[in-house]
């Protein structure tokens, strides 16, 4: 299992589909997971530090689990079949549940939880960035929030 880190959630273009993107702690891969809306706003708002005034399902979880005092401690991506993803919640006591990966991500957010996925789901699924590549992109992120149109006037 290899520890990844949460990069945010994004809409795929043209098929306006969410996807949570997910990135090696100790490594160059990425991990695209296509999501539904409710899951990606909830992860969304876990990352963002959105507090809704009633809980939300994953607020929920995380306080039941804190309420009968048992601690999720790790959320494992562990498959891929047919392009769906899954993954387990394991928890202090020992116990695991099957569960989706945007469910497990949402919650692992909001309890602090570590994330790791399976070897070979990042190597079924998961895309190479090397860091040459990802500096690359970034400085042309950097580009585009500051040129206008104006910068390519033919004046």
């Amino acid at each position: 299992m290899r520890e990844v880190d949460v990069m945010g959630v994004r809409v795929e273009m043209p098929s306006n589909q969410p996807i949570v993107l997910l990135r090696e702690v100790t490594g160059e891969r990425y991990l695209p997971i296509w999501i539904g809306a409710v899951e990606a706003t909830a992860i969304a708002f876990a990352q963002q530090g959105v507090v809704p005034p009633r809980p939300l399902t994953h607020d929920l979880m995380k306080d039941v689990l804190a309420a009968t005092g048992n601690e999720l401690t790790e959320v494992q991506i562990t498959e891929v079949r047919d392009g769906v993803f899954f993954a387990n919640l394991v928890f202090s006591s020992g116990a695991e549940v099957s569960a989706r990966p945007s469910d497990s991500i949402a919650l692992a957010l909001r309890t602090g939880s570590r994330i790791v996925c399976s070897e070979e789901v990042l190597d079924e699924a998961g895309l190479a960035v090397p860091a040459e590549q990802e500096d690359e992109v970034e400085k042309f992120r950097e580009f585009l929030d500051q040129v206008t149109p104006e910068d390519f006037d033919a004046h």
